[in-house]
């Protein structure tokens, strides 16, 4: 078990299609392919044993290691340093394009920077989640990993004087070999799925260009960034990994590229993320419209309407939660049981059993984006208009039920206030899309519902005694989630009543600055376990307080979340007691908040520098 890394311990790479996690010890050590959601090649991340890797690192035992990002890009720079010499491996993978493809690319360039330096390269995959066997097949240009059906190709890259480049190999179904560079000396590896042809060896030019392409890209897309605040660098870290967890030719974003990583050490909640939540898609519209990536944001609402189209002109039912990257919504949970789990942390789960879930807050944050793109010049057209209010009409008959909340709760489902909340805003925004485009619409039914729920909330998800509005009705348990009420504007950021919950909230739910959802013990949600702070929720508490006028803690509390960053400025799920992350990684709502916090805080710190406030 002490052979797995700190979940924080890793850097993301991809090329908008799917993306691997490189540890600052060399190894690849999760990637799936072709597509975020597809079985891994590489999954020791979840079994160091069965799950497959990728390792270039330093031939002897003592080095020491920093990894870097080349500087507005999402190329990793991994280092080592040794007695002999100092070296490094650029990591990345070329960026495919929108149109969906088999074919990805995993470049590592080996470089030597001072002194020697001989690199041990160990490239053993495990398919399908380590269920398949493979065949491996030497060729002296390369090597070819075949498994039922599925080709990767290992292409060397060398000078024509240099000797071959794979000249050690050992086992039968695993590549090993050693490679010796001097200050100034370059080669490197070319990992190809479905490749075009045989393994083949590579010049140094065509290396080079790959490099210079990708290089060219991030910089060309970051440049369009219009953020210019006291945090851009986290802000700009960010948008990258956003941008990474991007499947290009739909516009959706995965809700992190990794599944089974534990919130809790040799706990069960351990869930698949690869996949794109309704919830995530329109807190994307919010980060990249407030950075000023319209292709983005119009991508992502593209995507979200063609899902509401879809529900629209089927079944009637409720909206789902989560889909495939591709839009399909076959989210079969199962369990992966010859996998021990990271550190022990069973089961391993693929697929996601919550996708049939009841939430009902998606309504309003999907109107709340489609609304906001409008607002942005991203509108609506007549067949969105009609499924919208087809959508609606559903919302009206069903919005006055228990779902199963925000947090994806186990067990049973309960009146969850922010559920409430986020109805309302469902039909605020309809509203107002309604008679700004003065497009026809059921405006009496839809004032009707709003108003009851704003009754409703008022008298029922408030909770005199504790002086705060409480998870569910019924209950006395407090509840991150609710932090964004002022934010949707269900009520203002002065109000007694809602000084009165953060009040409670900071009493019950911040330690050290940290957010916790909710209390597990308190409100059971039918998982064994406790869970860290969450790192979302933590980036939610500092723009309530920013909105609240109590900008000096806010700058405070936002200092210090930045701290628990990896070394890269990437966040996963949570946070335990001692710092760790836990939970899958990168998580991008927190991403998303991250963005969607140090844009409402700069702008409550400018009021106040400007006399606004």
């Amino acid at each position: 078990m002490d052979e797995y890394p700190l979940i924080e311990n890793h850097g993301l790479i991809g090329d908008l299609q799917t993306a691997a996690l490189v540890a600052t010890d060399g190894t690849i050590d999760w990637f799936c392919c072709p597509r975020f959601d597809s079985p891994s090649i590489f999954g020791a991340l979840l079994d160091r044993e069965k799950g497959g890797h990728f390792t270039v690192k330093p031939a002897v035992e003592n080095y020491s290691t920093k990894q870097l990002y080349l500087p507005d890009t999402a190329i990793l720079v991994t280092r080592f340093m040794t007695e002999a010499g100092a070296g490094e491996v650029l990591d990345f993978m070329p960026v495919t394009g929108s149109e969906a493809t088999d074919r990805h690319r995993i470049v590592r360039m080996l470089r030597c920077v001072r002194g020697s330096m001989t690199f041990d390269v160990e490239i053993a995959p495990r398919f399908d989640y380590g269920r398949k066997t493979h065949e491996l097949h030497i060729s002296q240009h390369g090597a070819m990993f075949v498994s039922d059906g599925l080709e990767v190709a290992v292409h060397a890259v060398r000078n024509p004087e240099d000797d071959r480049l794979l000249n050690a190999v050992s086992g039968d179904r695993d590549l090993r070999f050693s490679l010796t560079l001097e200050a100034g000396q370059q080669r490197g590896l070319l990992l190809e799925s479905s490749p075009p042809g045989p393994a083949r060896e590579i010049d140094l030019g065509e290396f080079e260009q790959l490099f210079g392409e990708t290089v060219d890209f991030w910089r060309g897309w970051l440049s369009q960034s219009r953020y210019s605040g006291r945090w851009r660098e986290a802000v700009e870290r960010s948008a990258v990994t956003l941008k990474l967890m991007t499947y290009a030719p739909s516009g959706a974003l995965v809700a992190a590229p990794t599944a089974g990583l534990p919130e809790q050490l040799g706990g069960e909640r351990n869930w698949d993320y690869r996949f794109t939540w309704i919830r995530d898609a329109s807190f994307s519209v919010y980060a990249l419209l407030g950075l000023g990536f319209k292709e983005e944001a119009k991508a992502f609402t593209g995507w979200l309407r063609d899902r509401v189209q879809e529900k629209a002109g089927g079944d009637a039912g409720p909206l789902n939660i989560m889909y495939r990257v591709d839009g399909s919504s076959d989210l079969v949970e199962e369990t992966l049981d010859h996998w021990e789990g990271y550190h022990g942390s069973s089961p391993v789960r693929i697929g996601n059993g919550a996708a049939d879930q009841l939430q009902l807050d998606i309504y309003g944050e999907a109107l709340d984006s489609i609304f906001f793109a409008d607002q942005h010049g991203i509108q609506l057209d007549n067949r969105g208009w009609t499924s919208l209010h087809t959508l609606l009409d559903w919302l009206v008959d069903h919005w006055d039920q228990p779902d199963e909340g925000l947090w994806e709760t186990r067990g049973g489902r309960q009146d969850f206030t922010y559920g409430r909340v986020m109805c309302w805003v469902a039909f605020d925004r309809a509203l107002r899309l309604a008679y700004s485009s003065g497009r026809p619409a059921a405006k009496g039914r839809w004032t009707t519902e709003r108003d009851k729920i704003y009754e409703q909330v008022l008298a029922r998800g408030w909770h005199p005694q504790r002086g705060a509005f409480v998870q569910h009705y019924g209950s006395d348990v407090l509840d991150s989630a609710l932090l964004r009420m002022p934010t949707v504007g269900f009520i203002t950021p002065d109000d007694p009543m809602w000084t009165s919950t953060l009040n409670a909230m900071d009493r019950e739910l911040v330690t050290d600055s940290l957010v916790y959802r909710y209390n597990p013990e308190a409100s059971p949600d039918g998982l064994r376990g406790a869970e860290g702070t969450f790192s979302l929720c933590t980036f939610m508490y500092v723009d309530a307080l920013a909105r609240a006028g109590r900008t000096d803690q806010a700058r405070l509390v936002l200092e210090k979340m930045l701290t628990y960053a990896n070394h890269l400025g990437l966040y996963s799920e949570e946070i335990d007691l001692t710092g760790r992350q836990l939970g899958n990684f990168p998580q991008a709502f927190t991403h998303l908040a991250m963005i969607d916090t140090a844009i409402t805080l700069d702008d409550a710190l400018n009021r106040v520098r400007e006399g606004r406030s």
